[in-house]
């Protein structure tokens, strides 16, 4: 009787997975040695092996984050495929009716509770941070690019490098500001540096950057020792008075918390110059809002929330400013990312030499799921364009691509220059 038992609750199993794979093939050996082949066929072909009953019904009753987390630790392997291709062939839960009740009444759950997930207060916010980016800086210098971009690149042309890449974006940022000498900024989620140290370098500019990460701004600080024309300082957003000409955010608003938006952006509303800029740089979601994942939230951006360009704009036009621009950046963070993991999986020996088996996996984990999510789903990146008075930006946005041919053009003469003056 007891066998039967188990035959039925497999065979509602292999049923319920086999309606949850969106594309593709999926060949599990199940704990006991039985093999199944599930999903509608062809690539990608996914193998892999769960190594005990209780992971298979965690996974099964709850996938996100109980196939993460079995996987970090070791309890399901991966025999043929890449994690990419496991997250391409998984089709997401927001879109699959055949989840078990279970799994969609538990993200319902998490959605009724998300603005107390994302409290994110001056404690918390510091507190959340510390998780992510107070990692050494060696970790996050064996994936990034040289000036540690932690953010999507502009792939503005076929085969560009990440470094190529990245430098894009930051002059398409800078662009859409519209910096002229002299001009204060304020750069809030400095990461370490770069951002603020280009603003400076290629336009002149004052620069005030902040952050909360004490490993972050120990770098951006030896990065602009001797300099008068940028400064750091650890510092929460809801802490400055003074305004600036220019405002420029990249990769930080995911991590104010839906809660948060209208404080964001009154405060933005008061720090901002009746005649300024600001430049909001996002990762956003191109569907209703929805909640965030339970992996990414448990372990990689605990209060984190990637929004809907609904909820923005409205917390926007609440704090009385106006949006000027709007520029979705689709498949460009799917590219950054992978280039990320290449790299990531290239110094592999370094990585468990300073942390663990565990560690690697989960951040394979988040890094694989995240480029699924941008090339596969519904992820992209926003850059918003915002201000108080909307005649300070030109009617036509053929000034974006002058002024980057310009600061293209600049920093090349300056390269050049410095390459001279280093062979006399």
């Amino acid at each position: 009787m007891k066998g039967k038992a188990r035959g039925i609750a497999e065979k509602s199993i292999v049923r319920l997975v086999d309606q949850m794979i969106g594309t593709g093939t999926l060949i599990a050996t199940l704990p006991g040695g039985k093999t199944l082949r599930l999903g509608p066929g062809g690539e990608p072909t996914i193998a892999l092996t769960i190594h005990d009953r209780r992971t298979m019904m965690a996974i099964i009753l709850n996938p996100d984050p109980a196939f993460p987390e079995a996987y970090m630790d070791g309890r399901v392997t991966i025999e043929q495929g890449d994690l990419l291709d496991f997250f391409h062939l998984i089709a997401p839960i927001e879109r699959a009716s055949s989840y078990p009740v279970s799994a969609r009444m538990n993200r319902r759950l998490r959605f009724a509770a998300r603005r107390l997930s994302q409290w994110n207060g001056l404690t918390a916010s510091l507190r959340n941070v510390k998780r992510h980016y107070d990692l050494s800086p060696a970790m996050y210098r064996r994936f990034l690019d040289a000036d540690m971009q932690y953010s999507c690149a502009y792939f503005s042309r076929p085969g560009m490098s990440l470094e190529d890449a990245q430098a894009a974006k930051k002059r398409h940022i800078a662009a859409k500001l519209m910096i002229e000498p002299s001009m204060s900024v304020l750069d809030i989620g400095c990461g370490w540096g770069g951002m603020a140290l280009t603003l400076a370098n290629e336009c002149d500019a004052c620069v005030t950057g902040i952050t909360l990460s004490e490993e972050q701004l120990a770098v951006a600080r030896e990065r602009g020792a001797g300099r008068d024309d940028v400064r750091f300082e650890l510092r929460d957003y809801r802490t400055l008075e003074q305004t600036y000409d220019r405002i420029v955010s990249v990769g930080m608003f995911e991590h104010v918390g839906i809660r948060n938006y209208k404080t964001f952006f009154q405060k933005s509303h008061d720090l901002l110059a009746r005649d300024g800029v600001m430049l909001l740089h996002t990762i956003g979601r191109s569907e209703p809002p929805n909640v965030t994942s339970g992996f990414i939230h448990k372990y990689i951006f605990p209060g984190g929330y990637i929004p809907a360009l609904s909820e923005v704009s409205a917390a926007i036009e609440r704090a009385g400013l106006t949006v000027t621009d709007v520029e979705v950046l689709t498949t460009h963070y799917a590219d950054t990312l992978a280039e990320w993991r290449n790299r990531f999986h290239a110094t592999r020996d370094e990585v468990l030499e300073e942390y663990d088996e565990r560690f690697f996996r989960m951040w394979d984990l988040y890094l694989a799921a995240s480029e699924a999510a941008f090339r596969y789903y519904n992820m992209v990146v926003f850059q918003i364009q915002i201000v108080h008075d909307k005649t300070v930006v030109p009617m036509s946005r053929d000034y974006i691509e002058k002024r980057e041919r310009e600061l293209a053009k600049a920093d090349s003469e300056k390269s050049r220059s410095d390459v001279t003056s280093a062979a006399e």
